[in-house]
């Protein structure tokens, strides 16, 4: 199979959120051009608002290849959104469970069919306080290396301005109208790693290079340089608790 045919869950899907998409946003993407016409392969896209998954999804449909993206399996337990979830084909996301490993093995079949899978690298809403991409997970690294696929970088900005992230007062702001940017850039140059095992510094290496090249489109379509460092959240996370641990001592 060199496609996945968009399919009656795909268009209802459509039929559902693109009307009140249409209306509440405006739209500015760029890149199509760099979404494989056939076969298999990976977008990586930055997470920044509960509504990119709309924005970032009505951009790839109306390039003709839908994605299949990795979802938190709790979702799907919920009525209507899990019964959508499961007749668009994504795939659930087990963390710390035995079935950790099902997430893996289903992104590398739908690959290998010819379809197109959706990860966002940072597994998790971005914790940067000035909205830019944190340090990626390997996941999609460890896909791309075993399957060979093309990996599309993909930006977006827009949702996080009308839903922000962790935002506990006005979370939404759609008025005035807010603009949703994607834009997809060229294929990540990850040659060099095929022939290398997928050692943990191989897996860095190549998220590094996936996140550095999400960061610059993102950069681009902001019209703002690329920051030195990407955000660690782990790091600031282990600071703050030694700050405190250190004011509590006192």
């Amino acid at each position: 199979m060199s496609r996945r045919r968009i399919g009656f869950w795909y268009r209802l899907a459509a039929v559902i959120a693109k009307p009140p998409l249409m209306v509440l946003f405006k739209r500015d993407w760029h890149g199509m051009e760099h979404i494989p016409a056939e076969g298999g392969f990976i977008t990586a896209v930055n997470h920044n608002s509960y509504l990119d998954p709309l924005s970032y999804g009505h951009f790839q449909y109306n390039t003709g290849r839908v994605p299949r993206l990795l979802a938190k399996a709790g979702l799907f337990r919920t009525p209507f959104v899990g019964m959508m979830l499961r007749g668009t084909g994504q795939i659930p996301v087990y963390r710390d469970t035995g079935n950790a490993l099902d997430a893996f093995r289903a992104a590398v079949a739908a690959i290998e069919h010819g379809e197109c899978v959706a990860f966002y690298p940072e597994g998790t809403l971005t914790r940067d306080p000035d909205m830019w991409p944190m340090e990626g997970k390997s996941g999609a690294a460890r896909v791309a290396l075993l399957t060979k696929a093309p990996v599309i970088p993909v930006a977006q900005w827009g949702a996080n301005l009308a839903m922000p992230p962790y935002a506990k007062e006005n979370k939404f702001q759609f008025f005035p109208r807010k603009t949703l940017q994607v834009q997809a850039g060229p294929p990540v140059d990850l040659d060099r790693f095929y022939d290398l095992d997928p050692t943990p510094d191989v897996l860095r290496e190549a998220t590094e290079l996936i996140m550095a090249a999400i960061t610059e489109q993102l950069a681009d379509l902001r019209g703002e340089p690329v920051p030195a460092e990407p955000y660690d959240h782990r790091t600031v996370r282990a600071e703050q608790r030694r700050k405190a641990a250190g004011e509590g001592a006192k």
